[in-house]
């Protein structure tokens, strides 16, 4: 099955090299990327929208249809944040926006970039882990096909990217320790896209994919 995948978050970090992994993977024949600014990427595959509002996409809704898989990698730290900003920031836009998709594409497969430490029975101390743990169990109760949250943890940036986050570039030269000392919570960013479209091409035993689950995938 060809894959027309919708990817958001692009002019992040993880959204670049999924969107990377996307162009280079003749399997998938269709892009469609969502921003609120202008990526400046180029390619036969790509048509971008730029729509300012994620909480409201209904102005744009017909340009949706007609996808078979999500890759949603939009996403904000907690840092410094309160509560219900993370909240509003990280469930209710998040949810917005696969609630549409869902009724626009029920054919669809949802994945979603989540986090390593997820608390997925929402009771945690952890405020990002139980928000993101509560996006999680609801993303997973909409009417799609199939929806998967992946957990990465630190992730290797694809080369060359231009988006890479400074907490990476000060500790990036340490991967090759972290992926032997600490190999259930390290992998490459190319790993998590492969594992996305894998999901999505061919589904998986799991909803949560953990990271020794997202090295697996990136090799099917």
């Amino acid at each position: 099955m060809k894959l027309k995948v919708i990817i958001t978050g692009t002019t992040g970090m993880v959204g670049e090299g999924v969107l990377q992994e996307c162009i280079r993977n003749p399997e998938v024949e269709k892009i469609l990327l969502i921003s609120r600014r202008p990526g400046g990427y180029s390619n036969s595959k790509i048509t971008e929208i730029i729509h300012t509002d994620f909480y409201d996409i209904t102005p744009v809704e017909d340009q949706l249809k007609g996808y078979n898989a999500c890759f949603f990698c939009l996403g904000v730290s907690s840092v410094g944040r309160k509560e219900s900003e993370y909240f509003s920031l990280t469930y209710t836009l998040t949810m917005g926006f696969a609630q549409k998709l869902a009724n626009l594409n029920p054919d669809m497969t949802f994945c979603y970039v989540s986090g390593a430490g997820t608390d997925g029975t929402e009771k945690g101390r952890s405020m990002w882990a139980r928000v993101k743990g509560k996006t999680e169990n609801d993303l997973m109760k909409l009417p799609f096909k199939r929806v998967f949250a992946l957990r990465p943890g630190f992730m290797k940036p694809t080369t060359g990217a231009r988006n890479v986050n400074k907490y990476y570039v000060l500790v990036g030269w340490l991967y090759p320790f972290f992926r032997i000392v600490l190999s259930k919570y390290v992998s490459t960013i190319k790993e998590v896209a492969l594992a996305m479209i894998s999901c999505a091409q061919k589904g998986y035993d799991k909803q949560i994919i953990e990271v020794p689950d997202i090295i697996k995938l990136s090799k099917l």
